[in-house]
């Protein structure tokens, strides 16, 4: 299977430049929160109390911009998420070139589809796999539902997981990806605290993602 003509494609449809993305992430980002050795009691009973309304909401969604590489391999986009329990369908476009692709899976057996690029779609038993034969992109999609929220995957144990003064995760080290919270939404109404900007790096992969906007529950 000829894999270059789709590498082309998923290029040209995230036609926005990583560099512009990044000096834009940092432009108007604030600084990242310290890294503390000890948390209080309270700021540990909210971030419990944090975790637990996540997870017992099944439905949410949020919109953005993302910039994926690896290797020489990269682009950027807009980025669109869609969950419902284990499903999620994530749309990501580049308004330029008006070009799109969708990816969608099921985070707990992790198969998955690809549909929008160069000879129709593709699926698999693993959405990592998937996209990772496709595009040339090593993207964490198996564990990013629950890490775009400020969690820790469950199911596998961390390697190091460092908190600020709130008790939210500032740096998680889980399957080979060292994932950094760096900046939040406060919490809004029945919304609880978010992440705003997230990095994650797993060697000479990295995904970068800036959220404009959280909605909790069904749209």
């Amino acid at each position: 299977m000829n894999l270059i003509p789709v590498k082309a494609a998923l290029a040209a449809v995230l036609a926005v430049s990583l560099s512009a993305c990044v000096s834009l992430d940092t432009r108007k980002a604030p600084a990242a929160p310290d890294v503390v050795t000890t948390v209080s009691t309270e700021a540990q009973q909210a971030e419990a109390a944090r975790v637990d309304a996540l997870r017992a909401q099944p439905a949410w969604s949020f919109q953005g911009r993302v910039a994926v590489s690896k290797g020489r391999n990269g682009g950027s986009g807009r980025i669109d998420w869609q969950q419902q329990a284990r499903q999620y369908v994530v749309s990501l476009s580049a308004p330029v070139t008006r070009q799109s692709w969708t990816l969608s899976g099921d985070s707990e057996n992790r198969s998955g589809r690809l549909d929008g690029v160069d000879g129709g779609p593709r699926q698999g038993e693993d959405a990592q796999q998937v996209l990772l034969e496709a595009t040339g992109w090593d993207i964490p999609v198996n564990q990013l539902p629950e890490w775009v929220r400020g969690l820790v995957a469950e199911g596998a144990g961390a390697e190091q997981i460092d908190r600020d003064a709130e008790g939210r995760p500032r740096r998680v080290r889980q399957m080979g990806w060292d994932i950094q919270f760096l900046d939040w939404y406060p919490a809004e109404g029945d919304r609880p605290v978010l992440p705003r900007r997230i990095e994650a790096v797993n060697g000479d992969a990295k995904v970068r993602l800036l959220v404009d906007g959280w909605v909790l529950g069904s749209p």
